[in-house]
């Protein structure tokens, strides 16, 4: 089971950014316009840049393609003259990343800030942040669930739970019909910091996701190996 649509296009609209900030001059006028901190006009940025104003319009119009600009009609420097109003560029809100092998600091950046917003006298950080890594994984392990029938036996659920996990950047590879190891950890190299909260959150995590799935037919459990995730899901038994 491959990624979702919008996962793809994600990924794809990221890799064709970045491409588009390889070219000098696209990446000159990105950073332009981003210090301007105002909309600019295509006459400021070709002036700015050094470029004339025909090639600064096809810079333009390809990084709002890419998502990275966004354009509208306004005044310059709000003062309205007389005449047609000019296209103006400002960045968009783009959050653009590219990472091979797949990392999600932020994601563990979100655990671990709910964990200590949620820690009490009764429950440290580190339990809460166990706690919400595994109410994160039974959310989407659930939201998986409803495209499926029936129950899901080993091979099954390894396929479903597979398709989640790539989607989550952890590289499962189906070691047999009924294993399923995780060769890339997504929270590296914060993980090499602290292995043991790092693991046991990825564990969590995983747990979270079988149990959202109803998948008893299979079990995570902590098997570490250099280099990539601590957890291996096998058929339960």
């Amino acid at each position: 089971m491959g990624p979702h649509p919008e996962d793809e296009g994600v990924g794809r609209q990221a890799v064709s950014a970045v491409a588009a900030l390889a070219d000098g001059s696209r990446r000159r006028m990105y950073e332009f316009i981003r210090s301007a901190r105002r909309p600019v006009s295509r006459e400021e940025v070709a002036a700015g840049v050094g470029i004339s104003r025909k090639l600064a319009a096809f810079h333009l119009e390809k990084l709002v393609e890419v998502g990275l600009l966004r354009a509208s009609f306004a005044p310059v420097g709000g003062i309205r003259r007389v005449g047609r109003t000019p296209k103006v560029y400002e960045p968009a809100d783009a959050d653009v990343r590219i990472s091979i092998p797949a990392r999600q600091p932020e994601l563990l950046a979100e655990i671990l800030v709910d964990a200590v917003l949620a820690e009490t006298e009764g429950a440290t950080a580190r339990t809460r942040a166990a706690e919400i890594a595994r109410a994160r994984g039974t959310a989407l392990g659930a939201a998986e669930r409803a495209r499926h029938r029936g129950r899901l036996g080993a091979e099954r659920a390894l396929t479903a739970l597979g398709g989640l996990l790539a989607r989550s950047g952890f590289e499962p590879d189906r070691e047999t019909a009924t294993s399923l190891r995780l060769r890339n950890c997504p929270f590296q190299p914060l993980a090499g910091r602290a292995p043991e909260l790092v693991c046991a959150l990825n564990h969590a995590f995983v747990t979270g996701l079988v149990e959202g799935l109803r998948a008893t037919s299979v079990t995570p459990v902590l098997d570490p190996h250099p280099g990539e995730c601590c957890v291996r899901v096998s058929a339960a038994g």
